[in-house]
């Protein structure tokens, strides 16, 4: 007894029919090297503002472990001075070193938006790069607003 490909196939008590399955495509394969990747004309993400946006990117990871690292060192070395003997001198110098730890820290998320700011531009994207200006522009008027109050 032979069966043809039209019959229907039986399992148990159910009857399948395997004519005119539907089959899934696959995908096509993924680009393996960056000259496979498609370029759309006239979008940011061309192979020369992918490489100002990587750029971009190191300058602000850079910048926010700098201040972190400044911040940190001027506040450990402000503890250290508090081994030393009491005298104003060292009392001085924890105050200005504790001061300049937290305008580290306020000071690093301010040039952070610069630098995406300016990074922003260079790739063309003005719109984002004018809010990062509207933000600053916020906070000096708000700088400016608390110093004359």
């Amino acid at each position: 007894m032979t069966t043809s490909a039209a019959s229907p196939v039986v399992t148990g008590a159910i009857p399948i029919n395997l004519e005119g399955a539907v089959r899934a495509k696959t995908a096509p394969p993924l680009p393996r090297t960056a000259s496979e990747v498609p370029v759309i004309p006239d979008v940011a993400g061309s192979p020369e503002t992918a490489g100002r946006a990587d750029a971009g990117e190191q300058w602000i990871s850079r910048l926010l472990r700098g201040g972190a690292l400044c911040s940190g060192a001027l506040f450990l070395a402000s503890l250290g001075l508090e081994f030393l003997p009491r005298s104003e001198t060292v009392h001085v110098g924890i105050d200005v070193l504790r001061k300049g730890a937290a305008s580290a820290l306020l000071v690093t998320p301010v040039v952070r938006l610069v630098v995406a700011g300016t990074s922003l531009g260079l790739r063309g994207e003005w719109k984002y790069a004018l809010y990062a200006a509207g933000v600053l522009g916020l906070l000096a008027v708000a700088v400016g607003a608390g110093l004359h109050a």
